[in-house]
């Protein structure tokens, strides 16, 4: 408290916290995933409190022991008495949309959930490459002659840029 002539005010102390450099840390990463070319850089957050959050994936997955290796390069880089921070290094979740077109690729012959601005998809993820993806998928329509249903082939072609969220469809 300050005292001000009779009154008494709180007084009120505004601590800056110092963001890391975002790009020190990402340079890093690029490092540490330059030694297994399977590997591929997601996403890279680094919040208020200097937590980093790195997410990795990996054209045959990502092992417990690259994700570790990946966190010690960072980590053994960067000074602690200068910066306090926290390291987690993972893999994306099944759950989570894809973000890069690498993983398309990676998840050819799966069935994934496709969004767009005007339509949504499920079928199976038959081909990629550098503008769009395909999907493909059986459904039940009216005979053209006659009653009754046949079963079709459809076949979808979606450009990245019209997806607006993408994921992988879990089958058990």
């Amino acid at each position: 408290m300050i005292e001000k002539g009779t009154r008494k005010s709180p007084l009120f102390i505004l601590i800056f916290k110092h963001k890391m450099n975002e790009s020190k840390i990402r340079d890093l990463v690029d490092e540490a995933l330059a030694e297994n070319e399977s590997l591929y850089l997601i996403d890279l957050v680094i919040s208020s409190n200097n937590k980093i959050q790195v997410t990795v994936d990996g054209d045959n997955g990502v092992n417990l022991s690259e994700c570790v290796r990946i966190s010690r390069n960072v980590e053994h880089n960067l000074d602690r008495d200068e910066e306090d921070f926290s390291l987690e290094v993972t893999t994306p979740d099944i759950s989570h949309p894809l973000k890069i077109k690498r993983q398309y690729k990676k998840n050819i012959n799966r069935i994934l959930k496709v969004k767009t601005e005007l339509e949504n998809f499920e079928g199976t993820l038959t081909s990629v490459n550098e503008e769009e993806i395909e999907l493909k998928w059986k459904a039940r329509e009216p005979k053209p002659i006659g009653k009754g249903k046949v079963t079709v082939e459809k076949k979808v072609t979606i450009p990245y840029k019209d997806i607006k969220e993408a994921k992988v469809k879990i089958v058990f």
